[in-house]
């Protein structure tokens, strides 16, 4: 089809997930004509299957958790009841409460026109867009692709026959898996097989790679398998799924592990081995719009594609598959969108943070040590245990621990892992430090409220100042002090 020469829209957005609302929320907010396309649900993976549900069931797991340490409060006992199927049902109603911040009616109001269908790009101007009613072909100056990420479902022998599920797909059940067999060590894998192990299910969790987080720091997979190991999960670590059996009704994993073979039982088996960009069944294949070598759609540093004017943004362009990183994205393909070629901005990763929900939380902004050798960056290390904290001390949420990396005799933050309690809100302040090149002299010298969690940032700062301590100077100053004696 041949470029028209007025169009229905300044822009169209495909995907109603975190990228997509973001950027129709800023059309709309510039007074642009947007449309919005979203085949299943809004508010897309974060507020369906994603964030809001982990987070919901993370927190029955871990105030169940903490009914079991009632001792350590000064407490003689304490019980909990629960029912499996009330727990998934809160579940359900978190994501209803949230639900209306992403609603057709929310974006209605704010001016987008909201189409639930399938959308298909059939030229760099035209989107045809499939509802229950009609089909119709919207032309638009731009595009923005934003169609998110799905659960990766390996190919192993045997799964299909076994049954499986995904991140997707375990918010509908409703009875407790007896055993529950966890697939990967990743971020999800670990978060989830936390929480079903808190409530109860006997969770084994396979990962073939020598660690958990694999990520992280090694310290940092030390802790948490520690964690997981007192909570009474079995972490299988260097095995790697080979078969999913049948015998005599029940159902079993075989893992290959230093060259003997290992079978696992399981009742059900969770796949959690990573997410892939959807990138087929709208039209890319056919407009010939270039992928990475991970399969994702290949973009510029504006979120450009191969065509000047589609873009696109958050999983499926992105290598960083967060809520907080495809909002930011959002921001640039949706300004870029709109007013290119008079101005446009290319999208700043200098500071991306993320964090694993586990308790106790691992969250990361900037380089950790083994990101920095493999960078050959030259780096200093100021570690703050969380154990020598007031805060930490007070609410018995003693673990865990700050680290910084500094270039050598500089404050500046080249980066921080934080693994403790509430790691992911003390983030925070260093990202925001990073993001405005302030160093730790600045975190040191700003007030901290007492006894809080965020004291620690200070005090880690404090753990580099002390080791940059001026010697010469403070020699001449004890001389002066004894003089003045």
């Amino acid at each position: 089809m041949n470029k028209p020469k007025k169009f229905d829209n300044n822009l169209v957005v495909i995907g109603a997930g975190a990228a997509g609302l973001v950027t129709a929320y800023i059309a709309a907010a510039v007074k642009a004509k947007v449309t919005l396309i979203e085949k299943h649900q809004t508010g897309g993976d974060c507020l369906n299957t994603g964030c809001v549900p982990s987070k919901a069931l993370l927190r029955s797991a871990k105030f169940l958790a903490q009914s079991h340490r009632a001792a350590e409060f000064g407490m003689k006992s304490a019980a909990v009841e629960f029912d499996f199927a009330e727990v998934m049902k809160r579940v359900q109603t978190v994501i209803n409460t949230i639900a209306p911040h992403d609603s057709i009616q929310r974006y209605t109001e704010l001016g987008v026109e909201v189409i639930i269908g399938e959308a298909k790009i059939i030229s760099p101007w035209h989107v045809e867009v499939k509802t229950a009613d009609i089909t119709r072909i919207i032309s638009t100056k731009a595009i923005v692709i934003a169609a998110g990420a799905k659960p990766v479902v390996p190919k192993i022998a045997g799964l299909s026959e076994v049954g499986y599920l995904t991140s997707d797909t375990i918010w509908q059940l409703r009875e407790q898996p007896k055993r529950l067999l966890v697939l990967g060590g990743g971020a999800i894998g670990c978060e989830l097989a936390q929480a079903f192990a808190r409530l109860g299910s006997e969770v084994t969790q396979v990962e073939s790679l020598p660690r958990l987080m694999a990520r992280e720091d090694e310290e940092v997979s030390v802790l948490v398998l520690a964690t997981f190991q007192h909570e009474g999960i079995s972490v299988l670590l260097q095995h790697t799924a080979k078969q999913f059996i049948v015998t005599d009704g029940e159902k079993y994993l075989l893992t290959e592990h230093n060259g003997q073979t290992v079978r696992i039982g399981f009742d059900q088996v969770l796949i959690a081995v990573g997410r892939a960009a959807n990138v087929t069944g709208y039209g890319i294949e056919e407009m010939g719009i270039e992928l990475t070598a991970r399969h994702t759609v290949a973009v510029n540093a504006f979120q450009t594609t191969n065509y000047p004017n589609i873009y696109a943004c958050g999983d499926v362009a992105s290598a960083y598959q967060f809520t907080h990183t495809a909002a930011h994205q959002a921001w640039y393909a949706a300004v870029n969108a709109l007013f290119s070629p008079f101005k446009k901005f290319r999208t700043d990763y200098r500071v991306i943070p993320w964090a694993n929900f586990t308790d106790p939380e691992v969250a990361r902004v900037g380089l950790n040590e083994q990101d920095a050798k493999q960078q050959h960056i030259a780096y200093e290390v100021s570690v703050y245990p969380l154990a020598d904290l007031d805060r930490a001390i007070t609410d018995s949420e003693t673990q865990g621990f700050i680290k910084v990396l500094t270039p050598p005799n500089k404050d500046k933050i080249l980066g921080v892992t934080i693994v403790g309690n509430h790691a992911s809100d003390l983030l925070a302040e260093f990202v925001l430090a990073m993001k405005y090149n302030l160093g730790l002299n600045k975190v040191l010298n700003t007030i901290h409220v007492y006894p809080t969690m965020a004291e620690a940032n200070k005090y880690v700062a404090g753990v580099w100042k002390r080791n940059h301590a001026p010697q010469t100077v403070l020699q001449w100053l004890a001389r002066y002090h004894a003089w003045r004696r």
